[in-house]
């Protein structure tokens, strides 16, 4: 067990090039790590080298990348003591299957992505003591390859470990990710917030997914903000059924949040347009799947998903 203030990651790889990976490659290489950054798209990976991954918005500034591949299997030749998972968790399967090889004692795989149980299916190949789970709170778009709108930074962002083993590496981590301006808090409620936040995903999304509005045209439609409001409901329900703790007030201080969401696309809307996969089936899907362990039925979410589902491409 690695003690508690002596796991100092100095070689990071973040697996991702879109928007969510460029910006935590960004913010660790302008602190100071070595970052490599993965993709199979070339094109969202040139830039990351010269001139370097713009960030702007609430966050404003410049950095570039030590190396670049198109190729997970390439980290091997020189390992990263972390690995930071950004990709929409339907390619976990293939990247874990590539990390399988090399990720051993010392070396950890961050899961920081959307959605319910993404680290249980790193962990199945790569054990739990390699492999940690992150909430975020950052949305961002992006506007060119390795050119990033971050729209709003909702410090901090959450972080633990799946073994109690991996206690020490966790906070290391964490205190890496602050020091480079990515606050990172550890915790020990992480399954909690990572339901408190796909609850909040799941009744939004999938609703502008299926009519391609956004946030805000959704608010504003009365009846499609009942369905918003269906969808919320089912999900605390679930949530709570598999004793989840979502906290007493989280209906309405998610409502409220709802209503403050603006002219924003979210991903599931921005992946369909695009003609990408959903992560549906980790965030309603899951949600269908937690209601059968309980017994509850969930129809809301049954049919948000199939709809998700039909619009996507084979």
């Amino acid at each position: 067990m690695k003690g508690e203030n002596n796991y100092k990651p100095k070689k990071f790889a973040v697996i991702g090039a879109g928007p969510v990976g460029a910006i935590v490659a960004a913010f660790l290489a302008r602190g100071g790590y070595q970052v490599t950054l993965c993709d199979v798209v070339p094109a969202l990976l040139e830039p990351a080298l010269d001139p370097g991954i713009v960030i702007e918005g609430v966050d404003n500034f410049q950095a570039r990348v030590a190396r670049v591949t198109t190729r997970v299997d390439d980290l091997a030749n020189d390992p990263p003591d972390v690995i930071i998972v950004t990709v929409k968790a339907t390619a976990l399967p293939m990247i874990t299957s590539a990390l399988e090889g090399f990720v051993a004692e010392g070396r950890y795989v961050v899961s920081w992505q959307n959605g319910i149980d993404t680290e249980l299916v790193l962990a199945q190949q790569l054990g739990r003591k390699q492999v940690l789970r992150a909430v975020v709170n950052y949305g961002c778009l992006l506007v060119a390859p390795g050119h990033v709108r971050l729209v709003f930074h909702h410090r901090p962002h959450y972080l633990q470990e799946l073994d109690p083993a991996s206690r020490g590496a966790a906070i290391g981590i964490c205190n890496a990710l602050t020091g480079c301006g990515l606050d990172t808090t550890h915790t020990d409620q992480i399954r909690n917030m990572v339901w408190s936040k796909t609850v909040n995903n799941s009744c939004m999304n999938p609703v502008c997914a299926v009519t391609g509005k956004t946030m805000f045209e959704v608010i504003n439609d009365p009846i499609l903000f009942a369905l918003v409001e269906s969808l919320l409901k089912e999900g605390v329900m679930v949530a709570r059924s598999n004793e989840l703790m979502l906290g007493p007030d989280f209906y309405p201080d998610c409502m409220e949040y709802i209503k403050d969401a603006g002219t924003h696309k979210p991903s599931m809307l921005q992946d369909i347009e695009a003609g990408r996969r959903t992560e549906v089936d980790y965030i309603n899907g899951k949600i269908i799947e937690y209601g059968k362990r309980s017994g509850m039925a969930t129809p809301y979410n049954n049919a948000l998903r199939s709809l998700v589902k039909a619009l996507e491409p084979k």
